[in-house]
């Protein structure tokens, strides 16, 4: 009987000896057997060290689509380049052996490309992983489409990730790339252990029968393959006829696509248009990891719109060009044109916010939407403050004197022969003086019911019928004596009521979870030498700690075991990084949900921060070297710290990003948010003038305490205040969608940030209304949550808009729905008394103004009149 040989029959031989051999093995009598499908079925599932290989390549291949390649493209777009797709292709290959480049600590040994990048885009696709990059231009008009796909290894281990732009999408475009993003994400959801692979390729046909089914006809015949050493793994094809069962360890390269898309589009080069997205995928016991989900795929991140204003524009420059004015020079057209549709758009676009606004503050008031506030008039809650539990507790009476008992943090008092016991709490003040014949007096006042500013607390509620002891004064000789019992009695009341506030402040603190410790297989990621913000307590000297993230929060601390502080993810609400640009400090920032205890301080803002340079410098108070006279090298060793500390900080939030971006975090949506500097404004929030930036979410500043950050989803309307003709500041105040809430003031923002802050509220979607005089908003708000429905009846906000106020005071001079706030001085008291003056301002503006105008004629005097 002849034997049977098992041989790879794809594997071509190279080389003589191989030659022969397959030669050989040819012509012998042996039946050949193909065992690559077991060999690939074998190999399938990886061991953890070529998961961590996998792991390592799709960092970097998410490295390079997000911080270079779309960089690249939106410069590129932004700026109307013109750039071949090769050209981006080898520029894009250079990156990926260059992992410094793009932040990736990898030796650029262990790295190579799996395929060279691919841009596709003007009409030609072709979504096989053999496609190449033309030497065409990259086509970005109008309903364009640009495929990118970027595959990486490291230590020969491969990744791959695909991703598709949208420029200025036709509602086709968006619909199916909407579609695709579904059935992808199905796809993934069906790649559990037991499943086959056929199933998970049927889930994505079902989503787009249900959702598109006339695309059906346009999906890619696989949805991915397996991937490891060798880029496909055939064996483990994703499509309608494998029935191979998915294991663990496996991992897969899970490309979706839909080629040829017919759009009815005018340019050619856009009436047909290929989609593709591709994830590496590994395959865990109870869930799938998504190691290229660092690089996002939502449609409002690959959606580019960048021809808005000009699709404005086109109507109204043809209606200028056909009207009388034809004389004027066409510079001056276009630049009018220009200055009028934009400032037009924003007019308009204000006026459909305010529609929107006005519509869904109705529908929150009507449904008692205002109710999620704080409750302030919640009493404080403290535990029973017992001094002694009975009588026998007494310490002997030494002498009939005051005393105090350290211990039980009580006073004993001698009241008509005896000594009367009482807990330092209920001691409101202490004081001593002394008159002519040297006597001396203690009075002390106690906390009683009924007192102005007293705290109504359960002990004094408990005992409404009982008599209280007001005051007790006492006389001695002894002035010492008194001087050390007033001493006393203040440093045991202090000690007392800080560790009751304390201990009221943790009781209102909601439970946090656990904080899970990383293992031996998952390594924290550390940021060491920080500060943090607001400090530790005590009085020993401040020291720098370090920042873990573990496997659900962060952990802070520092060489003293009581110095530790746990931040859980499900607890953040932002987080924020800010390098050191114009500042001294790098700084991580975390705005959470619920406040929690720094030491024995209440925050809901934590920050870890580095010094990026000196806060103080001896001026001239040291010779300067004779080999650096300028201080070059110096300003040089300055420059090259903060750009080290700003990559060690870069570093740190991309892979605490990179594990957010797992699934098992996918509800929370946490992101390091960077706020946009060139938008920010100076402004006084609190006490002193800061720098107050935006971010994609929220309104910040970071540096000066106490922080300021405001969720911009949180704001109901912006109003601004003080703007007119001859002001060199105004005010902003922000009013929020919780009416019990304050609202928030940022004075003396300088008018030239004005245009500025108007454009940033108008594409952020925030209504903003402008008045000359600042109102009492307290009081508006009152009204408001008193009578909704004559507020909605009034039209809502309408009643701060100006236009709308100056031409209705042209035609009337009747006040309207009484929520008409006035800028002139009242004349008389004829108006009605039933109407809000709450909404006037207030008087002390009016005689701030007439002091100042008093003030600006003394100073107009000549000089003729001062002498």
């Amino acid at each position: 009987d002849s034997s049977t040989v098992g041989h790879i029959a794809r594997e071509e031989p190279e080389g003589k000896l191989l030659d022969a051999w397959a030669e050989k093995l040819k012509n012998s009598k042996f039946n050949l057997s193909d065992v690559a499908n077991g060999f690939s079925a074998l190999f399938a599932a990886k061991s953890n060290e070529e998961i961590t290989s996998i792991k390592r390549a799709a960092y970097l291949t998410t490295s390079v689509m997000k911080n270079f390649v779309v960089t690249k493209l939106e410069n590129v777009i932004d700026e109307e380049k013109k750039i071949l797709h090769s050209t981006l292709m080898e520029e894009t290959e250079k990156v990926i052996l260059e992992p410094s480049k793009v932040n990736c600590k990898l030796k650029a040994d262990n790295v190579d490309i799996c395929y060279p990048p691919i841009f596709q885009s003007g009409g030609k696709f072709d979504l096989k992983p053999s496609a190449v990059s033309n030497d065409e231009a990259l086509y970005y008009d109008s309903a364009s489409v640009i495929i990118c796909a970027v595959g990486a290894r490291y230590k020969s281990y491969c990744s791959n990730i695909a991703r598709t732009f949208l420029i200025d999408a036709d509602p086709i475009q968006s619909k199916a790339y909407e579609v695709l993003l579904k059935a992808h994400e199905a796809v993934i959801g069906s790649l559990k252990p037991g499943n086959k692979l056929s199933a998970a390729y049927q889930a994505a046909v079902s989503v787009v029968e249900k959702d598109a089914p006339d695309m059906v006809s346009c999906l890619t015949k696989s949805a991915g393959t397996g991937i490891g050493i060798e880029f496909r793994e055939s064996g483990l094809n994703i499509n309608a006829k494998n029935e191979q069962i998915v294991k663990e360890g496996m991992v897969f390269n899970v490309s979706l696509g839909f080629q040829n898309v017919q759009c009815q589009n005018s340019k050619a080069k856009n009436k047909v248009f290929s989609l593709l997205l591709a994830d590496t995928v590994i395959i865990n016991k109870d869930k799938m990891e998504v190691v290229t989900s660092m690089s996002s795929k939502a449609l409002k991140d690959v959606a580019y719109s960048f021809n808005e204003d000009e699709e404005e524009e086109k109507p109204k420059s043809k209606a200028d060009h056909s009207g009388a004015e034809s004389l004027m020079s066409k510079t001056t057209l276009r630049s009018d044109n220009h200055e009028i549709s934009k400032e037009e758009l924003r007019r308009q676009h204000q006026a459909e916010l305010a529609r929107q606004k006005n519509e869904e503050t109705a529908r929150r008031l009507a449904g008692g939407g205002n109710e999620t506030g704080d409750n302030r008039s919640s009493s404080r809650s403290s535990a029973e403050l017992v001094a002694y539990k009975n009588i026998n507790d007494l310490p002997p009476p030494r002498e009939m004197m005051i005393q105090i008992d350290q211990k039980n943090e009580a006073v004993l008092l001698p009241i008509n022969g005896s000594m009367v016991p009482f807990h330092v709490a209920f001691i409101r003040t202490v004081s001593s003086q002394q008159d002519t014949n040297r006597n001396c007096y203690v009075r002390i006042m106690f906390n009683v019911p009924g007192t102005p500013f007293s705290p109504h607390d359960s002990h004094s509620m408990k005992f409404q019928g009982s008599i209280y002891l007001k005051e007790a004064s006492f006389r001695s000789k002894d002035s010492r004596h008194i001087s050390e019992v007033v001493q006393s009695i203040k440093a045991l009341r202090r000690q007392v009521v800080a560790r009751e506030s304390e201990r009221a402040e943790r009781a209102t603190l909601v439970t946090q979870e656990k904080l899970q410790l990383a293992n031996n297989r998952f390594k924290p990621i550390r940021l060491p030498d920080l500060w943090i913000r607001p400090a530790f307590g005590g009085r020993g000297r401040k020291i720098p700690g370090t920042l873990e993230a573990h496997v659900n929060g962060f952990r802070y601390s520092t060489t003293r075991s009581d110095e530790r502080v746990d931040v859980m993810f499900a607890n953040i609400k932002h987080a924020f990084f800010q390098p050191a640009e114009n500042e001294m400090i790098t700084l991580l920032h975390f705005h959470l949900h619920n406040h929690i205890m720094v030491g024995n301080k209440k925050t809901k803002d934590v920050q870890f921060y580095v010094e990026v340079m000196d806060m103080v410098q001896n001026v001239g108070g040291g010779k300067r070297s004779a080999y650096d006279p300028d201080e070059l090298e110096e300003e040089q060793r300055e420059r090259e710290r903060k750009n080290k500390i700003n990559v060690e900080f870069q570093s740190f939030v991309n892979r605490v990003n990179d594990l957010w971006g797992q699934p098992q975090f996918s509800g929370l949506d946490l992101e390091f948010d960077q706020p946009l500097r060139e938008l920010g404004f100076p402004g006084v929030p609190h006490k002193s003038s800061v720098f107050i930036v935006p971010t994609s979410a929220c309104l910040v500043e970071l540096i000066e305490t106490p922080f300021l950050v405001v969720t911009l989803s949180e704001i109901e309307i912006v109003n601004l205040e003080r703007v007119g003709l001859g002001q060199k500041n105004f005010d902003m105040t922000i009013v929020f969608k919780d009416f019990k809430r304050d609202v928030l003031r940022i004075d003396s923002i300088p008018s030239t940030s004005l245009d500025g802050i108007k454009e940033w509220l108008d594409t952020t979607d925030i209504k903003y209304y402008e008045s000359r005089l600042n109102l009492n908003w307290r009081q508006i708000l009152k009204t408001i949550t008193d009578d909704p429905q004559s507020f909605i009846d009034g039209g809502g906000w309408e009643f701060l808009n100006l236009e709308a106020t100056d031409s209705e005071s042209d035609n009337s001079e009747e006040s309207d729905k009484g929520y008409e706030p006035s800028d002139v001085e009242p004349e008389s008291d004829s108006e009605e008394e039933d109407s809000d003056t709450d909404l006037v301002p207030s008087e002390d503006d009016d005689t701030e103004e007439e002091d100042d105008e008093d003030s600006e004629e003394e100073k107009g005097k000549t000089w003729e009149e001062l002498e």
